[in-house]
């Protein structure tokens, strides 16, 4: 690992949940502890959150109680070190899987949502974007009746309630032409905008070497970049607990917590 990282000096940089997971957010796959693992609940659909205004008070329901801690995550060593490492010139961009914000947090510029951000909320008929604090707000006043809760949060950010909590939630429209409010976030069943897909292939068209870290590369939208850089020969290696489905594509990978790894790593 040290000696990948002391011969590229363009590394694009791949994240997933496994490196939040040491700041307190759980993740979904996680052998054991990850949330297919201990519950049979799911993500909702897109299709269904568009499709159904029950589903839409349900989601906003538990993100609403959920939020407020979701939102006050804070980076952990892994997020720092990459941070320290973009100062130093090693880092061409963080490409990141994950919502939450804490790649900013960290000090990181250089960095793609893939997937979005829990932090900001969109109408699906107009695309006028708000804060998803401020959108907080509006919940709150619209629901004075719910208080908080101490259940355990999910990777998307909410949290278990009982169906008469649900049925009472009232979720606003949007300000500007009444249209359905969402997260920014692709949703499982949406798919990544293409102009978002094509700044991020450009990026690694630019990069010299890919490191994964925290991610099992379950999920095509992320798996796409790795098949990018087997056909431009851009080397590959990856820090992550279990196997990963690039594995066949892999110089190497370290099975571990990326915050065991990462700090021991030093960037002149």
């Amino acid at each position: 690992m040290q000696e990948f990282v002391d011969n590229h000096r363009k590394i694009f940089v791949l994240t997933g949940a496994g490196i939040s997971t040491e700041s307190g957010i759980p993740d979904y796959r996680s052998e054991g502890v990850g949330l297919y693992a201990t519950s049979n609940k799911r993500p909702v659909q897109f299709k269904t959150f568009m499709d159904s205004a029950k589903a839409r008070q349900s989601y906003w329901a538990r993100n609403y109680i959920g939020w407020p801690r979701f939102s006050t995550f804070q980076p952990n060593i892994t997020h720092l070190t990459l941070a320290e490492w973009e100062k130093k010139g090693k880092i061409q961009c963080v490409v990141t899987q994950n919502a939450d914000r804490l790649h900013h947090k960290a000090g990181s510029t250089k960095v793609h949502e893939l997937h979005g951000t829990a932090f900001n909320v969109i109408c699906m008929s107009c695309t006028k974007m708000v804060d998803r604090h401020s959108f907080q707000s509006r919940l709150r006043i619209l629901n004075p009746h719910m208080s908080s809760h101490s259940s355990e949060i999910r990777p998307d950010g909410d949290v278990e309630l009982t169906e008469e909590e649900v049925n009472q939630f009232q979720v606003p429209p949007c300000k500007h032409c009444g249209g359905i409010m969402k997260p920014y976030i692709v949703f499982f069943g949406d798919n990544v905008p293409k102009d978002r897909v094509e700044r991020v292939k450009q990026e690694l068209s630019e990069s010299d070497g890919l490191l994964v870290l925290g991610s099992s590369l379950f999920v095509y939208s992320g798996y796409r970049f790795i098949l990018q850089a087997v056909d431009m020969g851009i080397p590959l290696c990856a820090v992550n607990i279990g196997t990963t489905r690039a594995d066949k594509h892999l110089d190497f990978r370290i099975s571990a917590r990326c915050g065991e790894v990462l700090p021991q790593i030093v960037v002149q």
